[in-house]
């Protein structure tokens, strides 16, 4: 099953599974951004809308961007009375359909463990970002995935795992460091839940 299936197959369920990563990338988002506010956000990845409605709050237009059709059908129902929110279906592997230095702040959470080669992505959100612009990304924590941890859900019959790769910490710092970014934060997140584990997420901001 591709990635982009396995999301659509997950749509229906997303929200309502209990899925303590997803719990806890919406409150990191949260910690980080909910203070700040920007003219212009592109989130990529937008899935079911989880962060969407927060950055909708903290800048005056936004562009969400997802390769699943049913997340965003998801997205767009539960943003349907957001008047500064736009859904495009896109593949980000690929140029963004986006100009030269127009966005403050490119967002993607828990999106880049399916994405091969990380300096396109960085690329891309150089070229949109205008100058002191700023990318933010949370993702699942590599020591999870050392130990075998993949995206997943159940259906009726089956345990779906959706094909990821592995990225190291200094992976990030090493992608964003090739295209010209400025490493400002970085930080390990923990779920409640997670006491004496290794950390569940892991989060950075850097700016153009």
């Amino acid at each position: 099953m591709s990635i982009q299936e396995a999301y659509d197959r997950w749509s229906n369920t997303y929200d309502t599974d209990i899925n303590l990563t997803r719990d806890l990338d919406r409150l990191v988002t949260e910690n980080t951004l909910s203070n700040l506010k920007f003219r212009s956000i592109l989130e990529l990845g937008c899935g079911t809308g989880k962060n969407t409605l927060l950055l909708s709050k903290i800048a005056q237009t936004v562009h969400a961007m997802d390769f699943s059709a049913s997340m965003i059908e998801k997205a767009q129902k539960k943003l349907k009375s957001t008047d500064n929110v736009t859904f495009s279906s896109s593949n980000i592997t690929e140029p963004w359909d986006c100009r030269d230095r127009s966005i403050d702040l490119v967002v993607c959470n828990l999106v880049l463990e399916h994405i091969e080669n990380l300096s396109s992505i960085f690329f891309e959100a150089y070229r949109c970002l205008v100058e002191s612009g700023k990318f933010f990304i949370c993702e699942l924590h590599p020591f999870r995935q050392y130990q075998g941890t993949k995206a997943n859900f159940y259906t009726e019959t089956e345990k779906v795992e959706i094909p990821a790769f592995v990225h190291h910490i200094s992976d990030f710092f090493e992608a964003g460091k090739s295209c010209g970014f400025t490493f400002k934060e970085f930080k390990e997140w923990w779920h409640p839940q997670d006491q004496n584990k290794v950390p569940r997420l892991v989060s950075f901001v850097f700016e153009k």
